[in-house]
């Protein structure tokens, strides 16, 4: 049973920085792709950023590029999100999720998801 952990969430002022975890069990991710998607109130959950698991190819929004960094520590199972440069608008609740095969954006499309950590910025 595949499981994603998510932690890392937390209050930070804007300009400040965090750094999300997801903690990946259950299986190999061997040709999984791993993505880290969010969800303001009131709006759809929206792509962030991915990583294929095997390659290390990463993918971006364009509102998170050059601010966000995915990465991964396969001796671990975990993937990072490191945010800098935060902005009110991105605060969320953050979901880690897993799919076979690679990179697509639309959430419906991805086949394990985390339970979500929340991200507040405060201006």
């Amino acid at each position: 049973q595949v499981q994603l952990v998510e932690s890392g969430g937390g209050l930070v002022q804007t300009g400040g920085s965090l750094r999300l975890s997801c903690a990946a069990s259950g299986r190999t991710f061997s040709g999984y792709t791993m993505g880290w998607f969010r969800q303001a109130p009131g709006k759809e959950r929206e792509f962030v950023a991915a990583l294929n698991w095997s390659g290390g190819t990463t993918y971006y929004a364009n509102s998170v590029k050059g601010r966000f960094t995915i990465s991964r520590d396969s001796s671990k199972n975990t993937v990072y999100l490191q945010m800098k440069s935060l902005k009110p608008e991105d605060t969320a609740v953050y979901y880690c999720a897993a799919r076979k095969g690679g990179t697509v954006t639309a959430t419906a499309t991805w086949d394990y998801w985390g339970q979500g950590t929340q991200v507040t910025v405060s201006s």
